[in-house]
């Protein structure tokens, strides 16, 4: 008998029931809840339904909370205000665990979810986010919904789905200087494409994994999205199990033991059969920088703009004419010729406080050239980073120290990139309009977008660090 892939045991372990059709009923062990999934509770109360497991479903304020408020009622703006308020009243109604503004542990969802151990190696756990492929990083099956399958999941704690086909992409070697897990992921949907991942669980492997610490393998999990797959995990191993250990939703005591002994069998098996396989060789990955309209559009910092007359596929050719057009570029210019007028450090792609660090170690001693906002993924985050001095860091060198929230990746809360302003961003989408009407991005790394906040245009943080 073959054996079976990571997703291929998770999944097992959660089947309920399986139709001919292809269709299955798994359950679903944990979700969280974002502010906007609140409609998901009026259908429940149209309906007259409850909800099945109320300590199983988190609920937290985070795409439409405005990055400089710290209570409810400093919210103006109605459309941003009532999703807070709404899913704060549901939770309190159905009894579902809700982290609100005044409550530290609140945050991004798919920072709070591993920070709190809700997200655990082996489970199933869904979000009505795209980005909830961010918790597959500690070894489970994790994946965004739509707000009907949301309502389904409260009332039932299960969900249906068909089993996705399964790819593998290996990352070996050892990454150069001065690059970042940011940059992994960016390579590998350069190289596979936005929809290389579609109708795939992608599990990512290889020697740059291992070495890659918790938070990297998060900011990869995250970005699985953009490369077309809805499911982006990693196996479970000793750093995994580390990063768990003691956080306030894990288990403890002999609970802990058998879930540890448990958990130690979440890889792949060695005769596993994959649908397809991809491998990049991290030494030879660089900062990235996004160029155009789509995730794939990226390209080393030391590249040039490329040239639609070099493309010889004519659909390709106007994509890229198309892309530059609305980003304002010449073919063929430096990528480190760009000017910004924004600069972003935030989203559930790099909000992380090992992400802070790395961004405040660019920041010290350099003054920021541009509006730069630095937006924590949680309060604890916030607070540890203020424990540690960066919070200063950052203030000195005339950048925005601002609240927990989404912030400006989605432009719901009133971080808004101006149209026609370009902005040197670390969140996950550089779709047209994304951070805001006419807003123009480029997706990069915390020290990226550092480099250019302190340079005011797209620079090699290497050299910047090596001028230093």
């Amino acid at each position: 008998m073959a054996g079976k892939t990571l997703f291929q045991k998770i999944w097992d372990n959660h089947v309920v029931v399986a139709r001919d059709d292809g269709k299955t009923l798994l359950y679903v062990d944990r979700q969280l809840l974002p502010d906007w999934q609140h409609r998901a509770f009026d259908a429940l109360v149209d309906q007259g339904r409850t909800v099945r497991k109320p300590k199983q479903n988190f609920a937290m304020p985070d795409h439409s909370v405005p990055t400089t408020v710290t209570t409810v009622e400093e919210i103006t703006e109605d459309v941003m205000r009532v999703p807070v308020e709404e899913l704060a009243r549901h939770s309190k109604n159905f009894g579902v665990v809700h982290f609100d503004l005044t409550d530290e542990r609140h945050g991004i969802v798919h920072v709070v979810g591993p920070e709190q151990g809700i997200t655990l190696p082996g489970l199933i756990v869904v979000c009505g986010d795209s980005h909830t492929s961010t918790n597959g990083a500690l070894g489970c099956i994790a994946f965004g919904i739509g707000t009907s399958e949301v309502e389904h999941v409260l009332a039932t704690q299960t969900i249906w789905q068909e089993m996705p086909k399964q790819m593998r992409i290996n990352i070996e070697g050892e990454l150069g200087y001065g690059v970042t897990a940011k940059d992994v992921i960016l390579a590998v949907i350069g190289k596979i494409g936005t929809a290389g991942g579609t109708g795939y669980a992608i599990e990512f492997a290889g020697s740059a994994i291992s070495a890659m610490s918790m938070e990297g393998r998060m900011t990869m999990s995250n970005m699985t999205i953009e490369a077309g797959a809805r499911f982006g995990l990693m196996p479970v191993d000793d750093k995994a199990i580390d990063y768990v250990k003691g956080r306030p939703y894990a288990p403890t005591g002999e609970k802990w033991e058998q879930a540890v002994t448990a958990w130690r069998n979440l890889q792949s098996d060695e005769d596993a059969s994959f649908d397809r396989e991809v491998t990049l060789d991290a030494s030879e990955i660089a900062p990235m920088v996004s160029w155009g309209t789509s995730p794939q559009d990226v390209i080393q910092v030391t590249g040039n703009v490329p040239d639609p007359a070099q493309e010889g596929d004519s659909d390709r050719k106007a994509d890229i004419a198309s892309s530059l057009e609305y980003m304002d570029l010449q073919a063929g210019m430096p990528m480190t010729d760009i000017k910004v007028d924004k600069v972003f450090v935030g989203a559930c792609t790099n909000a992380r406080i090992e992400d802070l660090r790395a961004a405040a170690a660019v920041a010290k001693g350099r003054k920021a050239q541009v509006e730069t906002l630095i937006v924590p993924g949680s309060g604890l985050v916030k607070k540890q980073a203020e424990a540690e001095g960066l919070d200063t860091i950052f203030i000195e060198a005339g950048m925005e120290w601002r609240q927990p929230g989404c912030s400006m990746c989605c432009a719901l809360n009133g971080d808004i990139v101006g149209s026609g302003e370009r902005v040197a961003a670390t969140n996950n989408r550089n779709f047209r309009g994304r951070q805001g009407p006419g807003s123009r991005t480029h997706l990069v790394s915390p020290t990226m977008a550092v480099a250019a906040s302190v340079t005011g245009r797209i620079t090699d943080v290497r050299k910047l660090m090596e001028e230093a």
